[in-house]
C-alpha cells in the first residue's frame, strides 16, 4: 500500500481569499482519504504563500519524499503545492521519475504515467494567477497613490478607514490619537522641549499608545517628526522621488515642518533632506582656476526679542541678545542659496561666493540683450521664409537631379543581376562571384548615400525653418521664461544662449551662440526692434512702417547669418524642449 503525507497550505496573502481554511482542507483530506483507503504518514500544516519558493514545511515534505518515506501527497488543489515555475518543475520531475507515485487532490488523481501536459497547465495557471495579481495590486495602489490616499498602514494619528469597502479606503483622523500626536507637534514647536522628553510626556501624562497597544519607541519619535505626511505629502513608492499631495486632514503647516527639522539638526539628530536641484551646477566655471562652481543652501534666523540676523550652522543661540534657539517663539528663517568655486584645482582660489538672485538678474540683463519685440520676430521669419521660397525652385531641381542618379543606380544594380545569371556557355557566367559581389558593393553605397542625399534634401528645409521660428521665438520669450521656468529649464536656458559660462569677481560672463549673437547686433542698430509700434498715434499704416525700420541692409545681413548658421549646425542645435 502506498504512504501519502497530507499537505495543507493557505496563505495569509489576498491571493488566497476564496480558500479553504486550513482546519477545513485538512478535515476535508482526512475524508477524502478515508473514502479513498489512503494510508496517511504524516500531514504538512503551513500558512505561507507559494509565490517564491522557500516554504519550510513543503521543503521539509520533498526532502522526505526523495528519503522515500511516503510514496504520494494529498492535497486539495495542486496550486496548494506550488504557484511557482520551481517548486512546480521540481512536483513534476519527481512525479516523472515515479519518486511520487501518485497525488490527489479533492477531485482527480495524477500518476507517473498520466500525459504530463495537464500539470504544467495548471501549474502555469497557478503561476500565472500570482503575477497578474502582482500587477493588479501594484497598479491598483499606484492609481490610488495618485488619488490622494497613502496606500499603506497610516502613521500614528490616523486611521485607514475601511468602512467604504475594498478599493474605496480612506485615512482619516485617529479620534483616540490625532489630537495628542498634535500636541506633541506642538511642543516640539516651541523648542523647549526634546523628543525625548516630549515621548516621556505623551506616556507618563497622556497615556498614549500606539494602534497595537504599545508604547511609542524612540525610533518612532523620531520618523513621527520626520514624515512629511503630517502636513499633507508623502512619497510613493518610497524612494522614487514621486510626491503626492494628500487627501487627508494635515495635522500642521508645511512652515511648522521645516522649523522641526531645523531644531531637530542643531540637536544633532538626522532629518529628512529634500533633494535640491540648483539651477547653474555643472556649467559654470570659475573664471580665476578654471574650477567647477558649485551650489549650497543655508538658513539664517532673525531672532524675535533683538531682530539680529544670524546664520543657524552650530549656533544654538542669538549672538547679540544670547536668546537661546529653543526658547525663541516662531523665529523668521530664511533661506539663501550662493553659488562659488569648488576650489578643487587651486585650493588657494581668491573668488568668492554669489547668491542665486544676483546670478539670475545678470542672466535676465543678457536676456533682455536680446529681447524681441513679437513685430520684429514675425517679420524676420516672413523674411526667412522668403528667402526660402526664393531658393525652392533651385532645390526643386536638385531634387529632381538626385532622384534621375538613383534611378540609375537602380538600373545598373539590375543590369548587374541580369549579368551575373546570364551563363556565358555551360561552365560559367558573365562575371565571376568575386567581381559580382565588388560591383554590387559599390551600387549599394551609392544607392544609399542617394537615398540618404534625397531624403535630407527634402526633410531638411522643414528642419531649418522650425529651428528659425524657435531662435525668435526663444528670443522674444525667454525673459518670460525665465522668470517663471523650474531649476531644469533655467539650466537649458544658460546653455542655449551661449557658451563659455565663466563666473569671476560676481560677474557672469557669456558668450553668446551666432544667432543671439546676430540679434544682438540688430539691436543696437536698430532700436525699434525692441519697442513696439503705436500706429493709432502716429496714424500711419503699421505694415509700411515695420517694412521702414527693419528693411535695413544690417538686418538683412545678420539674418542671413543667422540663417546660414542654422544651416550648418541644424542637427546640433535643439531648441524643441522649450514651449511656445
Amino acid at each position: 500500500m502506498l504512504r501519502y503525507f497530507i499537505y495543507c497550505r493557505k496563505s495569509t496573502e489576498s491571493e488566497d481569499r476564496q480558500v479553504l481554511s486550513l482546519e477545513s482542507q485538512l478535515n476535508e483530506l482526512i475524508s477524502l482519504a478515508k473514502r479513498l483507503n489512503l494510508s496517511v504518514i504524516e500531514t504538512f500544516i503551513e500558512s505561507k504563500s507559494a509565490k517564491s519558493p522557500g516554504r519550510p514545511q513543503f521543503d521539509e515534505m520533498i526532502k522526505r519524499i526523495n528519503q522515500n518515506k511516503a510514496d504520494g501527497i494529498i492535497c486539495w488543489k495542486l496550486d496548494r503545492l506550488s504557484r511557482n515555475p520551481i517548486d512546480g518543475g521540481q512536483i513534476i520531475w519527481l512525479l516523472q521519475k515515479n519518486i511520487i507515485k501518485h497525488i490527489q487532490t479533492f477531485d482527480r488523481g495524477y500518476y507517473p504515467e498520466d500525459n504530463v501536459l495537464l500539470m504544467n497547465v495548471e501549474f502555469g495557471m497557478a503561476n500565472q494567477f500570482i503575477l497578474d495579481l502582482g500587477r493588479n495590486v501594484k497598479r491598483g495602489l499606484k492609481t490610488k497613490a495618485e488619488k490622494g490616499w497613502l496606500p499603506s498602514i497610516a502613521p500614528i494619528g490616523y486611521l485607514n478607514d475601511k468602512s467604504k469597502g475594498k478599493g474605496l479606503k480612506e485615512i482619516a483622523k485617529d479620534p483616540e490619537r490625532f489630537e495628542l500626536v498634535k500636541k506633541m507637534w506642538q511642543l516640539m514647536l516651541t523648542g523647549l522641549y526634546t523628543p525625548t522628553k516630549i515621548i516621556e510626556i505623551a506616556h507618563e501624562e497622556w497615556g498614549i499608545l500606539n494602534p497595537k497597544n504599545r508604547f511609542i519607541s524612540r525610533s518612532t519619535i523620531y520618523k513621527l517628526f520626520t514624515n512629511p505626511f503630517y502636513y499633507g505629502w508623502y512619497e510613493y513608492p518610497v524612494g522614487s522621488g514621486n510626491w503626492h499631495q494628500g487627501r487627508h486632514e494635515p495635522m500642521i503647516t508645511a512652515s511648522e515642518y521645516d522649523r522641526v527639522q531645523l531644531l531637530l539638526a542643531q540637536r544633532g539628530k538626522p532629518r529628512r533632506l529634500k533633494k535640491i536641484d540648483f539651477s547653474f551646477t555643472g556649467i559654470l566655471r570659475c573664471g580665476e582656476c578654471g574650477g567647477n562652481i558649485t551650489a549650497e543652501e543655508k538658513n539664517q534666523i532673525i531672532c524675535p526679542e533683538c531682530k539680529y540676523k544670524f546664520s543657524s550652522t552650530h549656533r544654538f543661540d542669538c549672538p547679540k541678545c544670547r536668546t537661546a534657539i529653543e526658547e525663541m517663539i516662531n523665529p523668521t528663517i530664511l533661506h539663501y542659496i550662493y553659488y562659488h568655486c569648488t576650489k578643487r584645482v587651486h585650493p588657494n582660489c581668491t573668488q568668492g561666493s554669489i547668491s542665486v538672485q544676483e546670478i539670475e538678474a545678470q542672466f535676465n540683463h543678457y536676456l533682455s540683450d536680446i529681447h524681441i519685440t513679437e513685430d520684429f520676430k514675425n517679420w524676420a521669419i516672413k523674411y526667412l521664409k522668403e528667402v526660402d521660397n526664393k531658393e525652392a525652385v533651385s532645390k526643386e531641381d536638385v531634387i529632381s537631379a538626385q532622384k534621375k542618379t538613383l534611378a540609375n543606380c537602380l538600373i545598373k544594380l539590375g543590369n548587374l543581376f541580369q549579368l551575373k545569371i546570364s551563363p556565358l556557355n555551360s561552365t560559367g557566367s558573365l562575371l565571376s562571384d568575386e567581381e559580382y559581389a565588388k560591383q554590387k558593393n559599390e551600387l549599394s553605397k551609392e544607392k544609399t548615400r542617394l537615398e540618404e542625399s534625397l531624403n535630407g534634401s527634402q526633410d531638411r528645409s522643414a528642419r531649418w525653418q522650425e529651428i528659425e521660428e524657435k531662435v525668435f521665438e526663444f528670443a522674444r520669450s525667454a525673459r518670460y521664461w525665465f522668470t517663471r521656468g523650474s531649476p531644469q529649464e533655467k539650466s537649458r536656458m544658460f546653455q542655449t544662449l551661449g557658451s563659455n559660462l565663466i563666473l569671476r569677481n560676481k560677474h557672469l560672463s557669456i558668450q553668446l551662440k551666432k544667432p543671439f549673437f546676430a540679434i544682438n547686433n540688430i539691436l543696437k542698430n536698430v532700436p525699434e526692434a525692441k519697442s513696439s509700434f503705436e500706429p493709432k498715434k502716429t496714424g500711419q499704416n503699421e505694415a509700411k512702417i515695420i517694412s521702414h525700420c527693419f528693411n535695413r541692409p544690417i538686418v538683412s545681413r545678420e539674418l542671413d547669418k543667422i540663417r546660414t548658421w542654422i544651416m550648418e549646425n541644424y542637427n546640433d542645435y535643439d531648441l524643441t524642449s522649450f514651449k511656445m
